[in-house]
């Protein structure tokens, strides 16, 4: 039943390429792309990021790696500056392939590796971003299960896994799958490089991924639901209304929430609609392009979690923070 499903969504998935394959071979104007926004406004806003990735995540892979593993909340940051850091090298060549400044060899390579790794590591992220959400709500809360969950050799064992079957579900198998020799016309769509079982896994990991963000996204809410009554207990019966350390370092946490939600919430609402108008047969060409506008805007918008993640680092981890500061100090004084 499930696979029959998968068949029909790929199928589905076919067609609509190979119409828009012919679309975008055709002389109309209103279904072709806006190359003046795919080539030139897109390549530079994704260079923006990636300058400020690598000076961002660079410093904060030099920080992180000097602290010790002690804590579950480093546990997940190492894991998070690793994912920032490959997604980082990801958006560089994706910027070189989008500007057309590399050879149609280079878009292939990014069809078949580069983009694939960028969206593992934006999944990698999501699910990291949910387990120090976790994190700070069994701290907050004191779960029943904080002996366990706040054990860093427990941390370090279930980031090792979700590495691997993240990996080997999502991104090992497009890879593989993405088989069919390129050619100057193909890179034009990296769904000509994959051949049927390509498209049907395709269509799988959509939903994969999308079962990730909405899971996250439905323990998100119900830690924050929590973690706010708590933070309003706090209020309530803190004697002062002003200065309380404790309660501040609760009211923090909710920096995470606010980069998740700013981030990955866009793109996943606006990925429906344009999904949908994917598989649908007589699809309307502008609101097609409006709808691919969205999508690449809100993907920008999900990339640039690599450019606030160091934030989350600073605000909720006492040792990188104080690192940080060590690091600038010495710097300033050895100018």
């Amino acid at each position: 039943m499930e696979t029959s499903f998968f068949s029909r969504q790929a199928s589905k998935m076919n067609q609509s390429h190979l119409n828009s394959t012919s679309e975008d071979h055709s002389p109309s104007v209103i279904c072709s792309k806006n190359t003046s926004i795919t080539r030139v406004v897109f390549p530079c806003l994704y260079a923006l990021l990636f300058f400020t990735a690598a000076i961002f995540n660079s410093l904060a892979a030099w920080i992180a790696f000097h602290l010790p593993s002690s804590k579950t909340f480093v546990v997940y940051l190492k894991n998070m500056v690793v994912a920032d850091l490959l997604t980082t090298v990801t958006i560089l060549i994706k910027v070189i392939s989008d500007s057309k400044l590399g050879s149609w060899q280079l878009q292939a390579f990014t069809c078949r590796f580069s983009a694939v790794v960028f969206y593992f590591t934006m999944y990698m992220s999501i699910i990291l971003l949910g387990l120090i959400s976790l994190d700070r709500f069994v701290k907050i809360v004191e779960s029943f299960a904080k002996n366990l969950i706040q054990n860093p050799t427990f941390a370090k064992v279930l980031t090792v896994i979700i590495w691997i079957v993240l990996f080997s579900t999502t991104a090992l198998p497009n890879m593989i799958l993405t088989d069919k020799a390129p050619t100057p016309s193909s890179e034009k769509d990296c769904m000509l490089l994959k051949g049927s079982l390509g498209v049907y896994w395709h269509g799988a990991v959509i939903y994969i991924t999308k079962i990730i963000f909405w899971t996250v996204f439905a323990l998100m809410v119900t830690f924050y639901t929590l973690i706010s009554k708590k933070v309003h207990e706090s209020y309530r019966n803190s004697k002062s209304n002003d200065k309380n350390p404790k309660r501040k370092t609760k009211a923090k946490v909710f920096i995470i929430v606010g980069v998740f939600f700013f981030c990955f919430a866009p793109y996943h609402f606006v990925r429906i609609p344009y999904t949908l108008t994917q598989i649908e047969k007589g699809s309307n060409c502008e609101k097609h392009f409006v709808l691919y506008i969205l999508k690449e805007s809100t993907l920008w918008l999900s990339a640039s979690n690599i450019c606030l993640n160091p934030v989350i680092f600073i605000f909720l981890c006492k040792s990188f923070r104080q690192m940080l500061l060590k690091t600038l100090r010495f710097k300033e004084s050895a100018c």
